[in-house]
């Protein structure tokens, strides 16, 4: 594997960048309430929510109706809540629109059967222009039910990628935030057949931020993901997939293990 060229000036394109030139939410709050969520930081930062509203879901009526134009690059819906059961009515009108404007659409979730269902069977003429990629952290419910309290269990999940496996639809999985990598293996294995497109791996960042103040069982956590991804512990992990033509690897992996990270947004590698 090339290593990046020492004189090669430093890329930001990280997180949402690596995967799309663009970014549509429709939401405030999510019913998942994951405990690492960037979002819900940031907004509680702002004070545009407390922590106690943010799994209050609230639609944004405007950003439901708004016309979207067709983007030059892959675009991600959505990227600050998720498509839940209460939101998923106007989650379809923001998908028609970008999808009708011609855009390919990286639907990103940690999905709910009766919601991938829905999109599955009322956009089958669009399945070229839908990328599902599905949230997995782990294989394990009890650490998946800590992180993410609101948020569908492993079999759920699963059973979402094999039904828009067996749609026809385009499949990817981001394991971001890896939250067991004791067991990444196993859960390689078991979601590999059901993938048609990718598996990103990535870590759990910005711990500092929401660790802050935590009490004793979730800074126990917090170390728990933290020795499971040590550079040693993620050059392993490199080491035994990066044969694998499904695995891609998040931009903290990738300066670990020195993989060049790109420069221009939304190429999806």
């Amino acid at each position: 594997m090339l290593k990046a060229s020492s004189n090669q000036k430093p890329s930001n394109c990280g997180g949402t960048q690596e995967w799309s030139v663009k970014t549509v939410n429709c939401t405030t709050g999510c019913s998942h309430d994951c405990r690492y969520c960037y979002a819900k930081g940031m907004a509680v930062r702002f004070k545009q929510v407390t922590p106690e509203q943010w799994s209050l879901e609230r639609i944004r009526q405007k950003d439901v109706d708004k016309t979207y134009k067709k983007f030059d690059g892959q675009v991600m819906f959505p990227s600050s809540h998720d498509i839940t059961p209460n939101n998923i009515n106007s989650c379809k009108k923001v998908l028609e629109k970008l999808l009708i404007s011609g855009n390919q659409v990286l639907v990103v979730s940690k999905p709910h059967l009766d919601c991938i269902q829905t999109i599955c069977d009322g956009f089958q003429k669009y399945a070229d222009q839908i990328l599902f990629r599905f949230t997995i952290g782990a294989c394990d419910d009890q650490i998946l039910s800590y992180w993410e309290p609101g948020a569908p269990s492993y079999e759920e999940r699963k059973a979402c990628l094999k039904y828009a496996y067996h749609d026809a639809f385009k499949t990817s999985v981001s394991v971001e935030p890896m939250l067991d990598s004791a067991n990444i293996d196993t859960l390689i294995k078991e979601l590999s057949p059901y993938v048609t497109h990718s598996i990103w791996i990535g870590t759990l960042n910005h711990s500092s931020r929401f660790g802050k103040g935590a009490n004793a069982v979730l800074k126990q956590e917090i170390k728990n993901i933290e020795f499971g991804q040590t550079d040693v512990a993620i050059k392993a992990i490199f080491e035994r997939h990066k044969a694998n033509p499904l695995i891609r690897w998040k931009k903290e992996i990738k300066k670990v293990v020195g993989i060049p990270i790109p420069r221009k947004n939304g190429l999806d590698i």
